[in-house]
């Protein structure tokens, strides 16, 4: 009989070994399948936010910084305004300066950039004038330039050139001391540019004088000198090519020396050839002509005091 029961008891220990070994696994298995789980949770709700980020883009947009698109439109204004051949580096580099701009932006507001005197004032200046401009669009109505007048501009032209046309190039001083100088040391070889470019207060000093090609209908008339001072076109016409004038062109207060680079029987451009330029400077004129009105009538109704 007690045999019996230790027999017993040994099974009985054994299977509660065993039972509790079976626990101890499942309690185990449900610790990780709730890690598991818990994790899982936590990874879709980051994709989830990740997804409602990307989401919230523009369709256009070609890269987030802090949640603020830069988008394709801004690269392709910024590839424009570059004015270089149109590459994928070139969009490559555009990309990333407006990734770079955006980030010094939130920097900068971030530190209350904002807020200073030299910012709020710069601001203010870009407000007016884009204010100004819109104001300006809306009011100046110039006329309009019809055909007749680019014709009657281009057959006056024609009519005031003359059988030669001169290349030249121009120095303009002060005083007449210094054009006889420099016309002596032009006589000794030196370069016309260069004196140019030092001396010159006349129209292309930067570029060594260097003018374009004029032409007038000889004898030369008052009123008829293509916008040239008449005693410049008096003398112009009287040089050879490769002439330099022998003493200085008082015009006003300035002292003038002329040289002609090259002369050649005068090109009539056909009117065709002609008519788009003589129509932009006829409509620069016009627009000129009705910025000029708008400025009276708000004098006119203005007080200022000077």
């Amino acid at each position: 009989m007690n045999r019996l029961s230790n027999g017993r008891l040994i099974a009985m220990q054994r299977n509660l070994r065993a039972r509790m070994r079976r626990t101890g696994i499942a309690l185990v298995a449900a610790m990780l399948c709730g890690t598991v789980a818990t994790q899982a949770h936590a990874l879709n709700k980051a994709a989830k936010k990740q997804a409602d980020t990307v989401a919230a883009m523009p369709a256009d947009a070609v890269a987030s910084v802090n949640g603020v698109a830069v988008t394709q439109t801004q690269v392709d204004e910024a590839v424009r305004a570059s004015k270089a051949p149109d590459t994928p580096a070139l969009r490559a580099a555009m990309k990333n300066q407006l990734i770079a701009r955006e980030l010094f932006r939130q920097a900068a507001l971030k530190q209350h950039y904002d807020t200073r005197p030299q910012v709020v004032a710069a601001v203010e200046q870009a407000k007016t004038l884009a204010m100004t401009q819109a104001y300006l669009h809306d009011q100046v109505k110039p006329a309009p330039v019809p055909e007749t007048d680019v014709r009657a501009r281009y057959d006056a032209i024609v009519a005031g050139l003359g059988e030669n046309e001169y290349e030249s190039s121009a120095i303009a001083v002060n005083d007449a001391d210094t054009a006889k100088q420099i016309i002596a040391r032009l006589r000794k070889g030196e370069d016309f540019g260069t004196l140019a470019r030092q001396f010159s207060k006349g129209p292309a000093a930067m570029q060594g004088g260097a003018l374009n090609w004029i032409s007038f209908k000889t004898p030369i008339e008052a009123g008829n000198t293509q916008n040239w001072p008449q005693p410049l076109a008096e003398a112009l016409v009287k040089l050879p090519q490769g002439g330099l004038t022998r003493e200085p062109i008082q015009v006003g207060d300035e002292y003038w020396i002329l040289r002609v680079d090259d002369k050649r029987a005068t090109q009539v451009p056909s009117f065709d050839q002609a008519k788009d330029m003589l129509r932009q400077q006829l409509e620069q004129v016009a627009m000129e002509k009705a910025t000029a009105q708008v400025v009276a009538d708000l004098i006119r109704s203005a007080r200022i005091q000077q």
